[in-house]
Formats: C-alpha cells, sequence, structure tokens
C-alpha cells in the first residue's frame, strides 16, 4: 500500500509539473503578437521578441528534460520534495513575464538582468530539488553517485551572477554567458541515463 501510494505520488508530480511547464510555453508563445503589415519587413520589430522566446524556449525544454530524467532516477518521493518542486516551479513561471520585458527593450541592460536573476534563481531551486531528492533517498541512493558532486549546477549557478553583472557592462556577452549555460545542458546527464539502463 505504501509503495503504491509513493509511486503515485511521484506520478501526480511529474504530470503537475508538465502541465505547468506546457503552459508557460503557451504563455509565452503568447506573446508572439501577429504585425499589421503582410511583408518581411513588417517581421522586423518581432526579432528581439523572436530571439528571447527562443532562448527561453530552450531553458524550459532542458529544465523539462532534465527534471524528467531527475525523477525517472528516483522511487518515491515525500512532502520535501513537492515544496523544493513548487519552488522550482515558481521561479520558471516568471520566465515567460522576464523574456517579454528583455524582447520588448531589445535586451537592455536591467532586463538582461532580471532574465538572468530569474535563471539564478531556477538553477539554484533545481540543485536544491536534486539535493532534496537525495537526502530522501540516502547518500548512497543511485541518484546521489550519478550527481556526485554536480559541477553543472555549481557552474551554471555561477555563470549566472557574473553575467547579471556583466548585463550592465554588455547585455549581449551577459547573453552569450546564458546560451554557453543553455549548451552546456541541452544532452541530459548521461550519468543518470545510466543509472536508468542499469534498472532495465
Amino acid at each position: 500500500m505504501d509503495t503504491r501510494e509513493a509511486k503515485m505520488s511521484k506520478g501526480r508530480l511529474e504530470a503537475f509539473s508538465d502541465g505547468v511547464i506546457a503552459i508557460i510555453i503557451t504563455i509565452m508563445v503568447l506573446e508572439l503578437k501577429v504585425p499589421h503589415g503582410a511583408d518581411l519587413l513588417s517581421l522586423r520589430p518581432l526579432i528581439p521578441v523572436f530571439l528571447s522566446y527562443v532562448l527561453s524556449f530552450v531553458f524550459l525544454g532542458i529544465y523539462w528534460n532534465n527534471h524528467h530524467h531527475l525523477l525517472q532516477a528516483v522511487r518515491k518521493v515525500d512532502g520535501r520534495v513537492l515544496w523544493a518542486n513548487l519552488h522550482l516551479l515558481f521561479w520558471l513561471s516568471l520566465i515567460p513575464f522576464v523574456t517579454g520585458w528583455m524582447g520588448e527593450n531589445h535586451f537592455a541592460a536591467w532586463p538582461v538582468a532580471l532574465y538572468g536573476v530569474v535563471l539564478f534563481f531556477a538553477g539554484l531551486a533545481y540543485f536544491t530539488l536534486s539535493r532534496v531528492l537525495i537526502a530522501f533517498h540516502g547518500a548512497d541512493s543511485p541518484l546521489a553517485n550519478a550527481l556526485g558532486d554536480d559541477f553543472k549546477g555549481k557552474a551554471s549557478v555561477l555563470g549566472y551572477v557574473f553575467a547579471i553583472a556583466l548585463a550592465f557592462v554588455s547585455p549581449w556577452l551577459s547573453c552569450g554567458i546564458y546560451i554557453l549555460i543553455a549548451v552546456l545542458w541541452l544532452i541530459p546527464d548521461r550519468r543518470i541515463e545510466k543509472v536508468l539502463g542499469e534498472r532495465v
């Protein structure tokens, strides 16, 4: 009975998270307003908005992908995991706002910096979620062994801090750091995939 309840809770957590991320992406795409003109030049004002949308879509895709792998590597969740997951979803839910602000203002310093602040806290929340899961399953659990000291998570958070400060010097260089961090996470952690493969 306890095992079934634990598995059900995990399934509900995954389904809820998937739904929230899907809604976040939907909200973002609705910010891409259709131009009134019928020629290609009428699309030019939308270029910054579209570029910010693409960057945020990639980040949300990365979070969805790695979140899926993270939860596949565990068998159950508890109340602490639920709250840690909600903490992550809170920061992800702010991405449409900062994406829109950054795109509408053509990647100005403050919007780019605030975009980094949201990414920083989202990264910190994801790192926290992974640590809470490890604490719940034990330091010798497959997930703990797979993640190790989580170099990518720590490096990403530090990268966001640097990018936020750099936004007031060169917003485009700051965006370049965001892109580099995204590239770092594009491929799901092979260590987790290895753990999943050993279970088959």
